[in-house]
């Protein structure tokens, strides 16, 4: 494994206490992980593209839905901001999946990254 993608799986294994930014937190970093470690290792690991794509797929899933909520008490903006998100790594997995390639992940990673380094209260 790549020094990228270590430091993300390293990150990734931090147990997640009761707090949900910090679970939401890990599992953004666990996807980062995955998706790094394909990326650095694409001709290995081609056959993990394809779980990686669906576990970050069913986790943007699960944070879209939750937080777009009616009853979610995030400021609407947020809310906006996170559903464009959503639709965005939607629409990357689609193009990944069609026309697959390394340097399309890098993306995935960075906002996975990001926004558990925001949720972590690291910026």
């Amino acid at each position: 494994m790549h020094h990228g993608a270590a430091a993300y799986a390293s990150t990734a294994k931090v147990t997640a206490t009761t707090n949900p930014r910090d679970l939401e937190a890990s599992l953004l970093l666990k996807a980062a992980a995955r998706l790094q470690s394909v990326k650095d290792n694409w001709d290995a690991g081609r056959a993990e593209l394809g779980p990686a794509l669906a576990y970050n797929r069913k986790l943007w899933t699960i944070l879209s839905t939750s937080a777009t909520k009616p009853e979610n008490p995030l400021p609407l903006p947020i809310k906006n901001n996170i559903a464009n998100l959503g639709l965005f790594i939607f629409q990357r997995t689609i193009d990944i999946e069609i026309e697959p390639a390394p340097e399309k992940l890098g993306i995935l990673v960075s906002i996975n990254s990001n926004i558990a380094a925001g949720l972590a209260g690291r910026s």
